[in-house]
């Protein structure tokens, strides 16, 4: 495995969650930790997690919704901490509700965080790495961005995205000569981040946030290109080309029993304090509002958490 020791590492979505487990391994690796959430508390509280274990750790408050925003605290980091070599696009965003009842403003939402955000911060971070040919991204994906699941339309479509952003790029690098290496991983839904508590999940169980940390810190140490937790449910995708489609979508219906709107749903990024994931039956103007009003906000530079 490759050391990581004085490398200065990015992680979005650092608030809470999966995002605040990968940075206390990086910084345990001796890593110089940034952390980019929209969550103010979240960066707080994950700043200070590092520095008690005696990791070097940085947050920014940064909308990954405005592309303005990422290209601001980009400039801002080179110029105060230096050159990002590792970047790890963790964030992320559920709805869990069906295709028509998701209101447009949060599939719009879902695309920015999940997908869009990946380009900005790539085009914002890859130059300084193409200087010394030396870098590594890693793109958060998920196994919903392997097979379609009911409720989970804009999500899948995101997660689809963010793999075929990582492989294009991938070759693209490799084309042109460059050293500069790149990792996508492919999780099963992750309990206790807030995100898919209500997935009732038969045959396969929800993972551990602490082993899909272990794993991508794993994959990027060694450079790995592609990675499946857990690595057996690559041997099911694989039947997905294989058998008819009846027999690949009640393999799919076997594994995930019902995905349900949550008011617990992501908490760790872009909304912070409110419900993402309206309930179906009725969403509510006045969660309507405080969403609105959340994603509208936009934070200067000046609100830097040290």
């Amino acid at each position: 495995m490759k050391s990581i020791d004085g490398e200065i590492a990015l992680v979005t979505g650092g608030g809470g969650g999966l995002g605040r487990l990968l940075s206390l391994r990086l910084a345990n690796l001796g890593a110089i930790v940034i952390v980019w959430d929209i969550n103010e508390t979240g960066i707080e509280e994950t700043v200070k997690l590092v520095r008690a274990a005696g990791g070097t750790c940085y947050g920014y408050v940064c909308d990954l919704c405005d592309r303005a925003d990422i290209y601001k605290k980009a400039k801002i980091i080179q110029e105060e901490i230096g050159k990002v070599t590792i970047l790890i696009n963790n964030a992320g965003v559920v709805t869990g509700m069906k295709l028509l009842d998701t209101p447009d403003k949060l599939i719009t939402r879902t695309m920015d965080v999940n997908v869009m955000s990946h380009f900005w911060t790539v085009k914002a971070f890859l130059p300084i790495m193409l200087e010394s040919n030396k870098g590594h991204i890693v793109s958060v994906a998920s196994l919903a961005g392997q097979c379609g699941v009911p409720k989970l339309v804009d999500y899948c479509t995101s997660k689809y995205a963010a793999m075929g952003f990582d492989e294009a790029l991938r070759m693209e690098l490799e084309y042109e000569g460059y050293k500069i290496n790149t990792t996508v991983v492919c999780p099963y839904f992750i309990r206790s981040t807030g995100m898919f508590e209500s997935v009732k999940s038969r045959y396969v169980s929800t993972l551990s946030p602490n082993a899909v940390a272990d794993r991508i810190i794993t994959a990027m140490r060694c450079n790995e290109k592609y990675a499946i937790i857990p690595g057996y449910l690559q041997i099911l995708l694989s039947l997905k080309w294989i058998f008819p489609w009846a027999c690949v979508s009640m393999l799919i219906g076997g594994l995930v029993k019902e995905i349900s709107s949550s008011d617990e749903d992501d908490k760790s990024f872009a909304v912070p304090n409110e419900t993402v994931a309206e309930k179906e039956s009725a969403i509510s103007s006045s969660k309507d509002a405080a969403i609105h009003q959340q994603l509208a906000r936009r934070i200067s530079s000046s609100e830097r958490k040290p």
